[in-house]
């Protein structure tokens, strides 16, 4: 099996500081690069049989397809502004050009595509936005690419989690294929942690205990998942952002919670409902 953590290094020519493909991550579905190119620098891809959803993470930039372009799209200049971000969807047979305005961090996600929708642009209004859990479990969530909006393979979700909370809990897995009770999904988590200088914990363990990885992720690692439950934990004094990239031989994400941990979410939820009630002058029963 892979190492599952993945680390950013220094920008190469074409300013990618982090890439991960099918091969080497030992699977078959995800790849994902991240990209922090400088002002008037351009970054041009062939999708080939790979779909792509190009996220702009920080920053500004022109983006072009052969048959579209955007001349100039982005608002945030920080992950962690908790802005939606804007992002482009790319099919098959395309290619893309991305020309940085500003500084730009810039993640690609890919998956194998079938070329069913054209490219388009996914601007802030069109992404998703929700609060999941409650308590110290509760966390943001952007939804970019849900399944139900139009891709072939592609999921793209990025959660942002306060300092101190969990995230992805209860533990949930989705690595086996039996819909519609669970759905194979490999991932890919890409963290960033503020203060840069701190960590994430994050742990990666099936019900067998054969993977059984609990790690400290720094700011600009990927994590691997290729299979079981994969918690996230933000220490004290640092709040994380990750963006995960999904994808099988289904487009659909249907997840098994850890049955130990399940109840964790009902009790969560039923103090949050309780305080609330506190909050409105409302006497329960």
């Amino acid at each position: 099996m892979a190492e599952l953590i993945v680390s950013s290094q220094a920008p190469d020519q074409e300013g990618k500081v982090l890439g991960i493909t099918p091969a080497s991550a030992g699977w078959s579905y995800v790849g994902f690069e991240v990209y922090a190119l400088q002002p008037g620098q351009s970054l041009k891809r062939e999708t080939g049989d790979r779909e792509a959803c190009l996220v702009l993470l920080s920053g500004r930039a022109k983006v072009g397809t052969r048959h579209a372009k955007w001349d100039d799209i982005g608002e945030r200049m920080s992950v962690f502004e908790q802005i939606p971000p804007y992002s482009v969807y790319v099919p098959i047979d395309d290619s893309f050009e991305v020309e940085a305005l500003t500084k730009l961090e810039l993640a690609v996600c890919l998956a194998p595509g079938k070329g069913s929708h054209p490219a388009r642009l996914i601007g802030p209004a069109d992404v998703g936005v929700e609060q999941r859990g409650a308590g110290n479990i509760g966390r943001r969530i952007h939804n970019i690419l849900p399944e139900h909006k139009e891709a072939d393979s592609l999921l793209v979700v990025e959660v942002f989690t306060p300092e101190g909370h969990w995230s992805s809990y209860p533990p949930h897995k989705h690595d086996t294929d039996n819909l519609p009770h669970e759905s194979y999904l490999e991932e890919t988590y890409y963290h960033r942690v503020n203060p840069g200088n701190g960590f994430a914990l994050q742990r990666v363990y099936n019900d067998e205990r054969s993977l059984d990885e609990t790690m400290a992720v720094k700011d600009g690692d990927a994590v691997l998942v290729p299979e079981g439950y994969h918690p996230v934990s933000a220490p004290p004094g640092y709040e994380v952002y990750y963006l995960n990239v999904m994808a099988g031989p289904v487009r659909a994400w249907v997840f098994r919670n850890d049955p130990d941990h399940a109840w964790v979410m009902e009790r969560k939820l039923a103090e949050a409902a309780l305080a609330a009630d506190y909050d409105e002058g409302v006497k329960p029963e």
